[in-house]
């Protein structure tokens, strides 16, 4: 659990001094991701970019593991 829980930290570390660039990737504009305006309401649904978000942490997940 230790070891996990340095690893998360040093990801969110990389993340935070990574934040510039990794904000132009289009996460969130990817085909899929719904987008509802009405008068007074707004709902985003990001489909793709949680199905993206989900397949990456499983493979990193699984190649820690291994």
């Amino acid at each position: 659990m230790n070891r996990a829980l340095v690893l998360i930290g040093i990801g969110c570390i990389l993340c935070g001094l990574g934040w510039p660039w990794l904000r132009q990737f289009p996460l969130g504009r990817l085909p899929g991701d719904m987008l509802f305006v009405r008068e007074n309401f707004r709902l985003f649904l990001p489909l793709t970019s949680s199905l993206l978000v989900s397949a990456i942490v499983s493979l990193l997940f699984w190649l820690l593991r291994k």
